[in-house]
Formats: C-alpha cells, structure tokens, sequence
C-alpha cells in the first residue's frame, strides 16, 4: 500500500507549521522598533523525472503527473520601510529609506534599524536593547562618545551629531545590494555574512522611530489561514491512515 497521501499531508502540515511560527514571531515584535518582518517562502517538490541526476528512464503516463508536495525554503526577510512616528526624543533617531545602523560590541559588528539610543557610563552611545552592550559607530567606524558636558545634543538629517555648536560626530550609514545574505542574530541585529557592506549617505529623521512593518490585521488573517490548512493536512493524514488499516485489514481477511 502506497503512502504517497500521508507524505504529501505530513508535508502540507510542516509547511504550514513552519508558517505558523515565522507569524507567531512576527507578532510578537508587532511594536519593536525597525523589526522587519519574515516572510514564509515554500516550493513545489520536484518529480522524480524533474530531478538533477536527469529522473527515470521513462515516465508513467498518471502518476509522472503528480506533484510533489511542498518543500520549506529560507526564510525571507521584509526590508520594506516600516512607519515613521515622532517621539520628541533626542536620542532616538529613524532611518528614512534604505540603509543600516552599524553597532559592536567591541569583537563583532552587527547592522540594525533600531534607532532608540541611549548613553551609557563612559558617555557611548548605544543601543537601549540588548542592555547597552551594543555601541553604535560612527561614519568612521569608532564608538561614538559624547560629552555630559558638552551642550544640548542634536542630530541633523544627514546624521551629524552637535553638542551646542560642536560636531562630536557623524552617524554610520550602511547598505547592501544582496539583502538576501543579511542574517537575523536576535536582539533585532542582522549579521552581514557572505554580504559586502558599504557607507551610503544618510537621510534621517530625528526624534523619531521606526516602527515593525509588520502590518498586524494581515498577519492575523494568514495565521487563520495557516491553522485551518495544518488542520485539514492533519484531518486528511488521519483519514489516508484509516483507509490504509481498512484496506490491510480486508486484504488480509480475504487471504
């Protein structure tokens, strides 16, 4: 007895599992600053004559015709811009179109939206989350270091930093045109492996954040949409399963 059925259903509900917890996940971060949303990217299975090695010699008329099931693929990230709210803060500041904060930690170098900054003891800016162990850098790629007693601090729309009337520094702006090899690492950080970073202009709004693009009503309807088809995958899993225990039972009882 072929279980062609149950493998197509269990994949269906993996598929649709996988779903699920990129959604879960994109909820959750419904209101963290600069969160870009993740995007569930799945393919059709190859047939069997479709496959790299060149398939079988011949193909049957039926079932060469079937397709193969659902397949996982990498998980895709949303950079799309997320909106911009004004929060009269002087220490947070939003990127307005494309480009990255730089921010390390002293031993590696991450890339984030995330513009809500903070100053810690040594007078370092840095990112509020991740407890402050994350210092944002300058167009120079240095720490940027203010001084408590320099002046009323502001920053520019090109991401220059003043104290009074002193230029203490410029924001680091950088970009890649191979988004697809920035990675998440947590505390909304993207690593840049295998992707070759480089300085762009800035273009900022002070006193501002960048909120999720993760749009929450949508993401609402495609988890309902997600569950429903994990159940029915499940519902047609246990019926194919019955059929084939009827189907073994008969054959055996007619032996």
């Amino acid at each position: 007895m072929s279980s062609y059925g149950l493998w197509l259903s269990a994949a269906g509900m993996k598929v649709n599992q996988h779903r699920q917890t990129l959604l879960a996940n994109n909820m959750a971060n419904a209101n963290t600053t600069g969160f870009k949303h993740d995007l569930a990217i799945v393919s059709r299975r190859r047939i069997e004559s479709e496959s790299a090695s060149g398939g079988l010699s011949c193909a049957h008329p039926v079932l060469d015709d079937l397709p193969g099931g659902l397949s996982v693929r990498p998980t895709y990230h949303n950079f799309a811009q997320g909106p911009i709210e004004s929060t009269g803060k002087p220490l947070d500041i939003a990127i307005e179109g494309d480009g990255f904060f730089v921010v390390s930690d002293g031993t590696d170098t991450r890339y984030t939206r995330d513009g809500e900054f903070a100053i810690n003891e040594a007078g370092e800016l840095v990112l509020t989350s991740g407890n402050g162990r994350w210092k944002v850098l300058d167009d120079a790629g240095t720490p940027i270091v203010l001084d408590e007693t320099g002046g009323k601090l502001s920053v520019s729309e090109d991401g220059t930093i003043r104290q009074g009337r002193t230029v203490v520094a410029t924001l680091g702006l950088m970009t890649t045109e191979d988004k697809k090899s920035l990675r998440k690492v947590g505390e909304n950080l993207f690593e840049a492996k295998g992707a070759e970073m480089a300085s762009i202009d800035g273009n900022f709004r002070p006193e501002s954040r960048e909120g999720s693009n993760f749009d929450v009503m949508t993401g609402l309807a495609t988890m309902i949409e997600a569950q429903r088809a994990y159940q029915l995958n499940a519902t047609m899993l246990q019926l194919q399963d019955h059929l084939i225990g009827q189907a073994v039972g008969t054959v055996g009882r007619m032996a």
